[in-house]
């Protein structure tokens, strides 16, 4: 049961940027610069971070519609990402993606947990210093978001099928396009 008044009808942070549109844009353009714009790292694996920070912070709508988006993105039936929150070192990734997530992983404890030698071994996997940033911002932007949808309750759904629609979408025209425009004011 939502802490607030916001729609009942749209889940997680739907329903909170629709209770306040004026944040709404932001929000959804921050999301669609970190996962959906052109990047080195793909939108299934920026995703597949969202997703396993989210699963990190128990944020289960988060983890699930980012999940299902990522692995629209990854072509596959969520595998990828199961295998990720399930033990990052055996998933199926690359080791470059591995030691990206161990940043994430460590930003989501705080930023302070991240270290010079955790960064020294992304670069050894060829990760870029843009990748490296952009890792540590979906991480941080994903507590965020987490935080947002459970500090008020939202409604999540718990059934994977009710993610599906929404990731389709989300992976083909992105995050900004996908957000329900607001009614124009009459005057």
């Amino acid at each position: 049961m939502p802490y607030i008044a916001i729609p009942s009808s749209l889940p997680g942070i739907r329903s909170l940027l629709a209770f306040r549109p004026e944040v709404a844009q932001p929000i959804s353009q921050l999301a669609e610069t970190l996962l959906h714009a052109p990047n080195s790292l793909s939108p299934g694996e920026r995703e597949l971070i969202g997703a396993y920070i989210s699963a990190l912070n128990d944020c289960t709508f988060c983890h699930m519609s980012h999940a299902a988006v990522a692995s629209q993105h990854l072509g596959d039936d969520g595998t990828i990402v199961k295998a990720v929150v399930r033990d990052v070192d055996t998933a199926p990734v690359s080791a470059k993606l591995k030691a990206l997530l161990a940043i994430a992983a460590l930003v989501q404890k705080g930023g302070r947990f991240v270290e010079e030698r955790d960064i020294a071994r992304a670069r050894r996997e060829g990760a870029t210093d843009t990748e490296i940033h952009d890792t540590v911002l979906i991480a941080a932007a994903f507590c965020m978001f987490n935080r947002y949808v459970d500090g008020l309750g939202a409604w999540t759904p718990t059934d994977p099928a009710a993610y599906k629609d929404r990731a389709r979408s989300v992976a083909e025209i992105g995050y900004v396009a996908s957000m329900p425009q607001p009614s124009p004011t009459k005057g």
